[in-house]
């Protein structure tokens, strides 16, 4: 990989991984919830199931959804329908800023699952492992925008983590809490606005 396509594709994961997007509202809900101590574990999940959609994507699974293109679709519809309920559950909530004693933050695995029903994650990973690899060095290629990817991505979403760990100590009156709540739902819903036009377009052009 020349360095002028390696300095394009770390530009891309900073970018693609430190806008808002459904893991970034969530990161920020359980630095805000449970700590940043405590969030680790979906970081982490985060990193390690978007490298694996990364050489996944990379090593062939985009060849299979460029020939079934309804299977893209699917997905989409399913993964976008579950994330608007997830923002509703969240507008709903009552307790997001007071943790139950049973309560749990999202774990590695669970992050790392999540990222295959997350719009933005496929979009971020599909288009890293179509943009910046070549025919002739493909394998090569792959594995160094997945190292990337995790290189960069990990700083971006562990300030989001921390950015929920700054405002926790405003969350203690139920007022405050309930914008807390609405206001990460709705931006939870704006980001997932451009994937569900894309999906209208695709709909209607078939």
């Amino acid at each position: 990989m020349t360095p002028e396509l390696l300095a394009a594709a770390a530009s891309f994961c900073v970018v693609s991984s430190g806008t808002p997007g459904p893991n970034n509202m969530m990161l920020l809900s359980s630095g805000a919830t449970f700590g940043f101590r405590r969030t680790l574990p979906h970081i982490f999940g985060i990193s390690a199931g978007c490298v694996a959609m990364v050489l996944l994507l990379g090593f062939g699974l985009a060849g299979l959804i460029e020939s079934v293109p309804w299977l893209y679709t699917a997905l989409h519809i399913v993964s976008t329908a579950y994330l608007l309920w997830l923002a509703f559950k969240i507008a709903t909530s009552t307790g997001l800023g007071e943790v139950r004693p049973r309560a749990k933050p999202l774990g590695f695995w669970g992050a790392v699952a999540f990222q295959w029903v997350n719009p933005k994650a496929w979009a971020m990973c599909l288009g890293a492992a179509t943009s910046f690899s070549r025919p002739e060095t493909l394998t090569t290629d792959v594995l160094i925008v997945a190292a990337v990817l995790g290189l960069t991505g990990l700083p971006c979403i562990m300030c989001w983590a921390g950015g929920g760990v700054a405002i926790r100590h405003w969350l203690d009156r139920p007022g405050l809490l309930r914008i807390f709540n609405v206001g990460m739902a709705a931006l939870l819903v704006v980001s997932l606005v451009p994937g569900i036009i894309e999906l209208f377009g695709s709909l209607s052009g078939s």
